[in-house]
């Protein structure tokens, strides 16, 4: 499995990435290999695999870097604001009205997976600006989390857990085949935008990588009501306490210097932490 930091800024974009996009991969090999020791389902598809989380403010442009939005199999949102789902109408633009690829041309549905909150399929279509009456149907297929319910999307398993945001949120446990220890499954956590709270403990429990964010500064932000944000020093104690073998700290808003919100999580937690970067790349 590996995870491309495609956009790292929070709330909204960056002027040196765009907000929160991450892309999980999973190459055929590693799905071969995962079948092979069982701990891939035999049933799976050998080949390349692609799941997108989260698609915020200018995500749509990196992400075509590494995939054909033809290409990809799934995406799973944490919640639906802005910042992790507004590139979903440009997706949604490139699917139907690609003049080769797009499903007026071609006459093929995508129905493209999207997993997200219950009001997805009437979020992205006010986002975009449907009238009364049209849907997206035949390009996304809309599909509602439910809490501590797994999905399965080829090689990977997606567990969704609700999170304390001021909307509808979910953190991410996602199992699939290693990339570095081929044949071994490993865990992938993301915190989705939380706070503190039990779930997020148990999403991230023993995972062998957490990318969690940290949108809130000790002190600064002190203020603020809580049930938003981490901090880094909370990333930290939650990589901790959950039993976490790494930390990626990401969605660091504009006005945030990465490296207060690093030190606070290195203070927290001994593990190897990093910062998330734009269009960056981690092995699980």
């Amino acid at each position: 499995m590996r995870l491309r930091t495609l956009g790292v800024a929070g709330s909204a974009p960056r002027p040196d990435s765009a907000a929160s996009t991450y892309l999980v991969q999973v190459a055929a090999a590693d799905v071969a290999a995962g079948i092979a020791s069982g701990v891939v389902p035999a049933d799976v598809e050998v080949r390349d695999w692609n799941v997108v989380v989260d698609l915020g403010n200018g995500g749509l442009g990196p992400l075509q870097r590494h995939v054909a939005p033809q290409h990809v199999d799934a995406v799973a949102l944490s919640h639906l604001h802005p910042d992790h789902c507004a590139d979903l109408s440009g997706l949604y633009v490139h699917l139907k009205y690609h003049p080769e690829l797009g499903s007026m041309r071609t006459g093929v549905r995508p129905e493209l997976p999207v997993y997200g909150p219950s009001d997805v399929a009437d979020r992205a279509g006010a986002m975009y600006g449907l009238h009364p009456g049209e849907s997206m149907d035949g390009v996304y297929d809309f599909r509602i989390w439910s809490d501590d319910v797994p999905v399965r999307v080829g090689p990977l398993q997606i567990t969704p857990r609700t999170v304390f945001h001021p909307v509808e949120a979910y953190g991410l446990r996602i199992t699939g085949p290693s990339t570095r220890v081929p044949g071994t499954a490993v865990v992938l956590a993301y915190t989705g935008d939380t706070d503190y709270c039990d779930n997020v403990v148990e999403v991230a429990r023993d995972a062998d990588l957490l990318l969690a964010e940290a949108a809130f500064i000790q002190g600064r932000d002190d203020a603020v009501e809580a049930g938003i944000h981490l901090t880094g020093a909370r990333a930290g104690q939650l990589a901790r306490n959950a039993g976490a073998a790494r930390l990626v700290i990401t969605h660091l808003p504009s006005w945030t210097d990465p490296q207060v919100s690093l030190a606070e999580a290195r203070a927290e937690f001994s593990g190897p932490v990093a910062l998330a970067e734009p269009d960056g790349y981690v092995e699980v």
